[in-house]
């Protein structure tokens, strides 16, 4: 079985000159970045067969996230290359007060088409994961979104979802955003959010309330991510937070993705009717597995050089 990941592949760079703005920085750091395509390393490095769809420029940029990505065990068979457009790429400098100076140079990522993937088998897959951060701003891989999600649903094909909101993206428009998650949300058999998501999609002023408003929306299995606290975990009537292990934390960088990543790994042997026949005890430790790896990921610098460490090792 395999697992389908669809989203950005993205450039960050990292200005290094703390407390400078991106005007006024010199040095900056290039890093491999995209939520989707962090996800689809997480796995690979688990040992999981997976592929990655996206689009990125026919240029250094895109043809360094295609190494790599393969350099980790992602197929990149659908990690296309276009000519008329740059690789995305994401400056970001952290100021002295800890607010970010963001600039979003948008290019290839948003321009994955249905037509690009006309020849892709959907069925071939057994888990499609959704994780975009982009893909809900206008363009054609928000079309390609929609589409995708519906052809999923028809093959009876495991449908996961994170909306990797970020506020820099969506500041004059979160509604937007909002609107368009919820029908993820409601057709998806497992998602995975953050403590901000969760509030922000629900309008709820703490988790526990979030986590209720979205069982009343959602026959999914889901994850409300609280960082070193652990995982709100909801499975039907059962709402319980796993927690997670200890470490010395030096950027959580790609946390979130490997914790995704994890969850998927040891879903890919089942097809959607078998899910519910997977019992709260196992649940369990499915989550704090994906826990662990959501923290062993934050011992590292970088969450593609985070994944090289991550192993099923971990599990154990």
């Amino acid at each position: 079985m395999k697992v389908l990941c669809i989203g950005e592949a993205l450039i960050d760079m990292i200005c290094t000159d703390r407390g400078s703005s991106l005007s006024k920085g010199q040095n900056f750091l290039k890093k491999a970045g995209g939520a989707p395509a962090n996800v689809a390393a997480a796995i690979a490095a688990l040992g999981g067969k997976v592929n990655m769809a996206a689009k990125v420029g026919k240029d250094p940029f895109g043809q360094h996230l295609i190494e790599l990505l393969q350099t980790m065990g992602v197929n990149t068979n659908w990690v296309l290359q276009d000519p008329n457009y740059f690789t995305t790429l994401a400056f970001v400098s952290l100021m002295e007060d800890g607010e970010r100076d963001f600039y979003f140079n948008r290019g290839a990522d948003g321009q994955l088409s249905p037509n690009d993937l006309t020849t892709l088998n959907i069925s071939d897959y057994g888990i499609v994961h959704f994780g975009s951060a982009t893909a809900f701003l206008p363009g054609p891989l928000q079309t390609t979104y929609t589409h995708l999600l519906a052809e999923a649903k028809a093959n009876n094909i495991i449908v996961s979802f994170d909306p990797n909101y970020r506020h820099l993206l969506f500041q004059n428009n979160s509604q937007s955003f909002i609107e368009q998650c919820w029908p993820f949300i409601e057709q998806c058999h497992f998602f995975k959010l953050s403590e901000e998501e969760a509030l922000l999609i629900t309008a709820c002023d703490s988790v526990q309330d979030a986590a209720a408003a979205l069982r009343k929306k959602t026959f999914a299995v889901f994850a409300i991510t609280l960082g070193k606290e652990g995982t709100l975990f909801s499975l039907e009537d059962h709402l319980e937070i796993i927690g997670s292990i200890n470490i010395t934390p030096i950027d959580a960088t790609g946390a979130g993705d490997a914790f995704v990543g994890a969850v998927l790994y040891q879903l890919i042997s089942y097809e959607p009717s078998q899910l519910s026949t997977i019992g709260l005890a196992e649940w369990k430790k499915i989550i704090f597995n994906a826990n662990k790896a959501g923290a062993r990921t934050c011992e590292y610098m970088g969450a593609m050089e985070a994944f090289k460490h991550l192993s099923i090792s971990i599990f154990e």
